[in-house]
């Protein structure tokens, strides 16, 4: 079923109204009917399956059928910070990483950032990637959809890196070492609930400058693997192992 994320509680815990980019989605592409059966997530990440019961030129009313009990989320809330990257890459790390379970994603300004970020296209741009992140999360049949933060400088990270208790950076030079403990030893410190935070560089990766800041700042230096991952990839693996350490061998 398709899935349509709501803004707005169930009225008398029966009734609810399908409307706005939503409506637009279910008249116009999907080109439901009445009788039909989607899915609907409210606020609270509660989800039901519901009839369509009135479909008028502006919105749809439906009522529930039933309660779903489909927790789709990670048992462990991930924050990605990507160093912003080039091109379309962001758009993919948000995309693929709100289908493995990403919670947040916080993009920054790093030292080796080749883009020029415009502060006047930065509302459009970042309603864009909610954008994505919604459609996403729809497409996953997640419960929630992932936060997309504004672009903030890396002072500005070091300080929402304070908010967590568990935070890591990926760091090229680790993996080049042979670093392979660190994540691993992580994963294994944290327990469901817990919140993580998991910053990774741009094309160049991180400098030695945000790397000597970043771990005189509590965040853990790691490796993730002998291959060096691309910046749209690396974000991509981490969840992954992630989702596979909690939600496969558990």
């Amino acid at each position: 079923m398709q899935r349509y994320f709501l803004n707005d509680k169930p009225e008398n815990d029966e009734k609810v109204t399908i409307a706005g980019e939503d409506f637009h989605h279910l008249k116009r592409v999907m080109r439901a009917k009445e009788g039909d059966h989607v899915s609907v997530v409210f606020p609270n990440g509660a989800s039901a399956r519901v009839e369509l019961e009135d479909i008028s030129d502006d919105r749809a009313l439906a009522f529930i059928v039933e309660w779903l009990h489909d927790e789709k989320e990670l048992p462990v809330a991930v924050t990605i910070a990507s160093g912003l990257p080039k091109g379309d890459k962001l758009e993919l790390v948000i995309q693929k990483g709100t289908e493995l379970g990403a919670s947040k994603f916080v993009p920054f300004h790093a030292d080796r950032s080749i883009v020029k970020w415009d502060e006047k296209k930065a509302a459009k741009k970042t309603e864009r990637w909610a954008k994505i992140a919604k459609e996403a999360a729809e497409q996953s049949q997640r419960n929630r959809v992932p936060e997309v933060h504004v672009p903030v400088d890396f002072q500005q990270l070091i300080q929402i890196g304070q908010e967590y208790p568990f935070k890591l950076y990926a760091f090229e030079e680790e993996s080049k070492k042979g670093e392979k403990t660190a994540f691993h030893r992580l994963l294994n410190e944290m327990q469901p609930s817990d919140e993580v935070l998991i910053v990774f560089g741009p094309e160049g990766g991180i400098s030695e400058k945000e790397a000597e800041e970043l771990k005189s700042s509590g965040f853990i230096p790691c490796g993730l693997g002998p291959r060096i991952l691309r910046t749209e990839t690396a974000p991509l693996y981490a969840l992954s192992a992630i989702s596979y350490h909690f939600e496969l061998m558990r």
